[in-house]
């Protein structure tokens, strides 16, 4: 299936992911990992919830970890440009048959809730409280100084059908793999901020969440994680990396949290804001897409992932493959 033609005018504009909702089991284990270890900034806490912000966002929040007894990923967030567009986006959504659902947030202005054909829970807003700038004060740089929320991936039953949607919704291919036999989409990088995504999609079971990934100042900073993490008890949490990506071109490391959900650790992609900007397609079975330097990722980066909540993902729509794609 051929790319679709990148969306210039959307119905409504959204401006790029927002934050995560994270259901943990261990809200004190879950604080020593994201602000001890990571360096995440607490902005507030109460008896079931911490919420976070990296050093650079001026937002309140980019992650929320919410107490429960089962690990899941709940809504995948995104800003839009104004009320008027969150309006047009619930109008959106409805004209889709899909739900919309007016919802009560801390921090947050108007927001709904929705899903899109897949099942993914979704949710939109314009405002959120504008919390002072932090990014110059240096003695709050502790961890992998993280800097910002960069991008989700998820898995997709249909890589196709989710490109086709989000396209609809403004997001761009930046880059992407198809199988060479049906000529169908094998994964897609998707962005409306001007980096390679703020959302991916993988083939596989889902929907599910394959991992929220966050921006750090140099690679440095993941070597100084690395060290951090191999020496207080979570060397078991590292799963792949350090390496480079072929696809995007950015430097990274994936980690696992107390509860399995994985994080992303990126820095050194490209800008994309071009609307002219031609995808990069890569070949399924080149290797180096996965990681430039060649090192194969292992079985559990391909395999596992978050479930959505109330979600009960189904298999691919394509046939395993032995050839798998990041």
């Amino acid at each position: 299936m051929a790319l679709p033609q990148p969306n210039l005018y959307p119905a409504f504009n959204i401006v790029r992911l927002s934050h995560v909702e994270l259901a943990v089991t261990d809200l004190a284990k879950s604080r020593a990992f994201y602000v001890d270890t990571l360096g995440l900034q607490v902005t507030d806490e109460t008896s079931n919830a911490i919420y976070l912000r990296a050093l650079e966002e001026r937002g309140h929040h980019c992650i929320v970890l919410r107490k429960a007894t089962t690990p899941e990923a709940r809504d995948l967030g995104f800003k839009v440009f104004s009320d008027e567009d969150l309006d047009k986006a619930a109008h959106f959504f409805a004209a889709k048959d899909l739900p919309v659902e007016w919802v009560e947030r801390p921090y947050q202005s108007r927001t709904f809730r929705t899903r899109d054909p897949h099942g993914i829970p979704l949710e939109f807003y314009s405002r959120m409280e504008r919390l002072p700038p932090i990014h110059q004060k240096y003695a709050l740089y502790h961890g992998v100084k993280p800097l910002r929320i960069d991008h989700f991936n998820c898995f997709s039953p249909n890589v196709d059908e989710a490109v086709a949607f989000y396209n609809e919704l403004g997001f761009r291919v930046t880059e992407y793999t198809e199988d060479a036999e049906t000529g169908k989409l094998w994964a897609a990088w998707m962005h409306r901020k001007g980096g390679v995504h703020d959302i991916a999609f993988t083939n596989g079971l889902g929907p599910r969440l394959h991992h929220v990934a966050f921006w750090v100042p140099t690679p440095l900073n993941i070597i100084d994680l690395l060290d951090l993490m191999a020496t207080t008890g979570y060397v078991g949490n590292i799963e792949r990396g350090p390496g480079r990506h072929g696809i995007s071109n950015a430097f990274f490391l994936y980690i696992r949290d107390p509860d399995n959900h994985r994080i992303e650790i990126y820095c050194s992609d490209y800008q994309t804001v071009d609307p002219d900007l031609e995808p990069i397609k890569w070949d399924l079975k080149d290797p180096q897409r996965q990681t430039l330097w060649g090192a194969p990722a292992p079985r559990s980066w391909f395999e596992e992932g978050s479930v959505f909540a109330d979600v009960t993902p189904r298999q691919s729509d394509l046939a395993a493959s032995p050839i798998v794609a990041p």
